[in-house]
Protein backbone atom coordinates (compact mmCIF):
# COMPACT_ATOMS: atom_id res chain seq x y z
CA UNK A 1 0.00 0.00 0.00
CA UNK A 2 1.20 3.50 -1.00
CA UNK A 3 2.14 6.45 1.40
CA UNK A 4 -1.10 8.04 -0.04
CA UNK A 5 -2.82 4.95 0.39
CA UNK A 6 -2.21 5.05 4.45
CA UNK A 7 -3.07 8.80 4.56
CA UNK A 8 -6.05 8.77 7.17
CA UNK A 9 -9.03 10.49 5.95
CA UNK A 10 -10.50 13.82 6.83
CA UNK A 11 -13.20 15.94 6.26
CA UNK A 12 -10.95 18.03 3.74
CA UNK A 13 -12.03 15.37 1.12
CA UNK A 14 -15.76 16.57 -0.03
CA UNK A 15 -16.21 12.46 0.19
CA UNK A 16 -15.77 12.10 4.00
CA UNK A 17 -18.01 15.26 4.69
CA UNK A 18 -20.56 13.50 2.14
CA UNK A 19 -20.15 10.49 4.87
CA UNK A 20 -20.47 12.21 8.04
CA UNK A 21 -23.81 13.97 6.48
CA UNK A 22 -25.26 10.63 5.44
CA UNK A 23 -24.66 9.47 8.89
CA UNK A 24 -25.51 12.39 10.40
CA UNK A 25 -29.17 12.54 8.76
CA UNK A 26 -29.48 9.03 9.12
CA UNK A 27 -28.87 9.41 13.02
CA UNK A 28 -31.02 12.49 13.22
CA UNK A 29 -34.25 10.77 11.80
CA UNK A 30 -33.39 7.73 13.84
CA UNK A 31 -33.72 9.78 17.04
CA UNK A 32 -37.18 11.52 15.78
CA UNK A 33 -38.25 8.59 15.09
CA UNK A 34 -37.61 6.77 18.85
CA UNK A 35 -38.78 10.03 20.18
CA UNK A 36 -41.83 10.30 18.50
CA UNK A 37 -42.82 6.54 19.82
CA UNK A 38 -41.54 7.25 23.58
CA UNK A 39 -45.32 7.40 25.13
CA UNK A 40 -46.25 6.21 28.33
CA UNK A 41 -46.59 2.51 28.26
CA UNK A 42 -44.51 1.72 25.42
CA UNK A 43 -41.48 -0.37 26.51
CA UNK A 44 -37.75 0.66 26.32
CA UNK A 45 -36.57 -2.51 24.33
CA UNK A 46 -39.04 -1.98 21.75
CA UNK A 47 -37.46 2.06 21.65
CA UNK A 48 -34.21 0.11 21.33
CA UNK A 49 -35.15 -2.24 18.73
CA UNK A 50 -36.94 0.45 16.66
CA UNK A 51 -33.41 2.74 16.55
CA UNK A 52 -31.55 0.09 15.36
CA UNK A 53 -33.60 -1.41 12.77
CA UNK A 54 -34.20 2.01 11.67
CA UNK A 55 -30.63 2.61 11.52
CA UNK A 56 -30.26 -0.67 10.13
CA UNK A 57 -32.83 -0.13 6.75
CA UNK A 58 -31.51 3.73 5.97
CA UNK A 59 -27.93 2.55 5.99
CA UNK A 60 -28.84 0.08 3.74
CA UNK A 61 -29.99 2.38 1.10
CA UNK A 62 -26.40 4.58 0.59
CA UNK A 63 -23.80 3.08 -1.56
CA UNK A 64 -25.54 0.10 -2.26
CA UNK A 65 -23.30 -0.69 -5.33
CA UNK A 66 -20.09 0.11 -3.30
CA UNK A 67 -20.32 -3.57 -1.58
CA UNK A 68 -16.76 -2.85 0.00
CA UNK A 69 -18.04 0.46 2.02
CA UNK A 70 -19.25 -0.57 5.56
CA UNK A 71 -21.95 1.05 7.28
CA UNK A 72 -24.77 0.97 10.04
CA UNK A 73 -24.71 0.83 13.85
CA UNK A 74 -22.26 2.88 15.48
CA UNK A 75 -23.51 2.87 18.61
CA UNK A 76 -26.77 0.82 19.52
CA UNK A 77 -29.87 2.37 20.68
CA UNK A 78 -29.95 3.37 24.27
CA UNK A 79 -32.67 4.32 26.35
CA UNK A 80 -31.75 5.34 29.74
CA UNK A 81 -35.13 6.46 32.22
CA UNK A 82 -34.74 8.52 35.14
CA UNK A 83 -32.05 7.68 37.18
CA UNK A 84 -29.84 5.79 34.53
CA UNK A 85 -27.35 7.69 33.49
CA UNK A 86 -27.07 6.19 29.82
CA UNK A 87 -26.32 2.88 27.76
CA UNK A 88 -29.29 1.25 29.03
CA UNK A 89 -30.08 -1.09 26.51
CA UNK A 90 -31.54 -4.81 27.93
CA UNK A 91 -32.00 -8.09 26.00
CA UNK A 92 -35.15 -9.95 25.81
CA UNK A 93 -34.20 -12.02 28.63
CA UNK A 94 -34.12 -8.98 30.52
CA UNK A 95 -36.30 -6.92 33.29
CA UNK A 96 -37.63 -4.29 30.61
CA UNK A 97 -39.43 -1.23 31.42
CA UNK A 98 -42.39 0.33 30.59
CA UNK A 99 -42.26 4.27 30.34
CA UNK A 100 -44.90 6.53 32.33
CA UNK A 101 -46.09 10.25 32.47
CA UNK A 102 -43.13 12.24 33.42
CA UNK A 103 -40.01 9.62 33.19
CA UNK A 104 -37.57 11.68 32.52
CA UNK A 105 -35.51 9.80 29.17
CA UNK A 106 -32.14 9.92 27.56
CA UNK A 107 -31.83 7.96 24.07
CA UNK A 108 -28.53 8.17 22.19
CA UNK A 109 -27.61 6.33 19.26
CA UNK A 110 -24.83 6.28 16.94
CA UNK A 111 -24.98 5.87 12.80
CA UNK A 112 -21.19 5.16 10.38
CA UNK A 113 -21.09 5.23 7.01
CA UNK A 114 -17.71 3.41 5.92
CA UNK A 115 -16.49 4.45 9.64
CA UNK A 116 -17.25 8.12 9.53
CA UNK A 117 -19.38 8.05 12.98
CA UNK A 118 -21.89 10.35 13.78
CA UNK A 119 -23.88 10.20 17.34
CA UNK A 120 -27.00 11.84 18.69
CA UNK A 121 -28.64 12.07 22.12
CA UNK A 122 -31.78 13.69 23.26
CA UNK A 123 -33.00 14.18 26.59
CA UNK A 124 -36.99 15.08 27.36
CA UNK A 125 -39.92 14.27 30.14
CA UNK A 126 -42.38 11.77 28.68
CA UNK A 127 -45.94 13.46 28.47
CA UNK A 128 -47.77 16.26 27.15
CA UNK A 129 -47.41 18.39 30.75
CA UNK A 130 -45.80 21.49 30.67
CA UNK A 131 -41.44 20.34 31.87
CA UNK A 132 -41.23 21.88 35.32
CA UNK A 133 -38.99 21.93 38.71
CA UNK A 134 -35.99 19.84 38.84
CA UNK A 135 -36.19 17.98 35.98
CA UNK A 136 -36.51 21.32 33.57
CA UNK A 137 -33.04 22.99 35.29
CA UNK A 138 -31.33 19.75 34.75
CA UNK A 139 -32.71 19.71 30.60
CA UNK A 140 -31.65 23.92 30.55
CA UNK A 141 -28.02 23.48 32.34
CA UNK A 142 -27.29 19.98 29.79
CA UNK A 143 -28.38 22.14 26.57
CA UNK A 144 -26.29 25.85 28.02
CA UNK A 145 -23.20 23.41 29.10
CA UNK A 146 -23.45 21.81 25.49
CA UNK A 147 -23.43 25.46 24.27
CA UNK A 148 -20.53 26.55 25.99
CA UNK A 149 -18.51 23.44 25.44
CA UNK A 150 -19.19 23.66 21.51
CA UNK A 151 -17.97 27.34 21.51
CA UNK A 152 -14.76 26.12 22.66
CA UNK A 153 -14.05 23.34 20.24
CA UNK A 154 -11.35 25.13 17.85
CA UNK A 155 -8.11 24.64 16.24
CA UNK A 156 -5.50 25.31 19.30
CA UNK A 157 -7.73 25.28 22.48
CA UNK A 158 -7.38 22.46 24.94
CA UNK A 159 -9.93 19.26 25.07
CA UNK A 160 -9.33 20.22 28.59
CA UNK A 161 -10.68 23.93 28.72
CA UNK A 162 -13.71 21.46 28.23
CA UNK A 163 -13.62 19.07 30.85
CA UNK A 164 -11.91 18.11 33.86
CA UNK A 165 -11.71 15.00 33.62
CA UNK A 166 -10.29 14.62 30.24
CA UNK A 167 -6.74 13.11 28.49
CA UNK A 168 -4.52 16.59 27.53
CA UNK A 169 -4.84 16.66 23.95
CA UNK A 170 -5.50 19.96 21.75
CA UNK A 171 -8.22 20.76 18.58
CA UNK A 172 -6.58 20.35 15.52
CA UNK A 173 -8.37 21.64 12.58
CA UNK A 174 -10.23 19.03 10.14
CA UNK A 175 -10.58 16.55 13.19
CA UNK A 176 -14.37 15.19 14.26
CA UNK A 177 -15.15 15.19 17.63
CA UNK A 178 -18.50 14.33 19.82
CA UNK A 179 -19.58 16.78 22.26
CA UNK A 180 -21.25 14.49 25.47
CA UNK A 181 -22.51 16.51 28.43
CA UNK A 182 -23.94 14.61 31.46
CA UNK A 183 -25.59 16.94 34.14
CA UNK A 184 -27.70 15.64 37.38
CA UNK A 185 -29.56 16.79 40.01
CA UNK A 186 -27.43 14.84 42.57
CA UNK A 187 -23.95 14.66 43.51
CA UNK A 188 -23.15 13.14 39.81
CA UNK A 189 -21.55 10.04 41.16
CA UNK A 190 -22.64 6.68 39.12
CA UNK A 191 -23.20 4.21 40.68
CA UNK A 192 -23.42 -0.09 39.95
CA UNK A 193 -27.31 -0.71 39.07
CA UNK A 194 -26.65 -4.38 39.72
CA UNK A 195 -28.01 -4.84 35.84
CA UNK A 196 -25.78 -6.76 33.29
CA UNK A 197 -23.69 -5.30 30.84
CA UNK A 198 -25.62 -5.67 27.64
CA UNK A 199 -23.13 -2.63 25.37
CA UNK A 200 -20.11 -4.18 24.70
CA UNK A 201 -16.99 -3.10 22.15
CA UNK A 202 -13.83 -5.10 20.84
CA UNK A 203 -10.64 -3.50 21.87
CA UNK A 204 -8.20 -3.68 19.18
CA UNK A 205 -5.31 -3.29 21.17
CA UNK A 206 -5.71 -6.10 23.21
CA UNK A 207 -4.43 -9.83 21.73
CA UNK A 208 -5.59 -12.98 23.49
CA UNK A 209 -5.42 -16.66 22.82
CA UNK A 210 -8.96 -17.93 22.82
CA UNK A 211 -8.64 -21.82 23.68
CA UNK A 212 -12.71 -22.63 23.41
CA UNK A 213 -14.19 -23.13 19.51
CA UNK A 214 -17.27 -21.15 20.43
CA UNK A 215 -15.40 -18.08 22.18
CA UNK A 216 -13.41 -17.94 18.53
CA UNK A 217 -16.46 -18.28 16.34
CA UNK A 218 -18.11 -15.63 18.91
CA UNK A 219 -14.70 -13.03 18.38
CA UNK A 220 -14.94 -13.80 14.76
CA UNK A 221 -18.13 -12.82 14.31
CA UNK A 222 -17.95 -9.54 16.58
CA UNK A 223 -15.11 -8.50 14.05
CA UNK A 224 -16.93 -9.61 11.02
CA UNK A 225 -20.12 -7.44 12.11
CA UNK A 226 -18.93 -4.69 14.36
CA UNK A 227 -15.23 -4.21 13.71
CA UNK A 228 -14.16 -1.92 16.65
CA UNK A 229 -17.42 -0.54 17.11
CA UNK A 230 -20.21 -0.72 19.94
CA UNK A 231 -22.33 -3.65 19.74
CA UNK A 232 -25.59 -5.26 21.89
CA UNK A 233 -25.61 -8.51 22.80
CA UNK A 234 -28.79 -8.56 21.60
CA UNK A 235 -27.85 -9.29 18.29
CA UNK A 236 -25.31 -11.65 19.19
CA UNK A 237 -27.25 -14.66 21.21
CA UNK A 238 -24.91 -14.19 23.53
CA UNK A 239 -26.16 -13.40 26.89
CA UNK A 240 -22.73 -12.00 28.89
CA UNK A 241 -19.07 -11.73 27.75
CA UNK A 242 -17.44 -10.13 30.77
CA UNK A 243 -15.15 -12.76 31.05
CA UNK A 244 -13.97 -12.15 27.15
CA UNK A 245 -10.52 -9.76 27.91
CA UNK A 246 -11.04 -8.58 23.94
CA UNK A 247 -13.60 -6.87 24.55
Amino acid sequence: MSEDEQQEQTIAEDLVVTKYKMGADIANRALKAVTEAAKPGVSVLSLCEKGDAFIAAETGKVFKKEKEIKKGIAFPTCVSVNNFVCHFSPLKSDPDYTLQDGDLVKIDLGVHVDGFISNVAHSFVVGDAPVTGRKADVIKAAHLCAEAALRLVKPGNQVREGSKDHEKAEFEVHEVYAVDVLVSTGEGKAKDSGRRTTVYKRDPSKQYGLKMKTSRVFFSEVERRFDAMPFTLRYTGVLNCNKEPSV
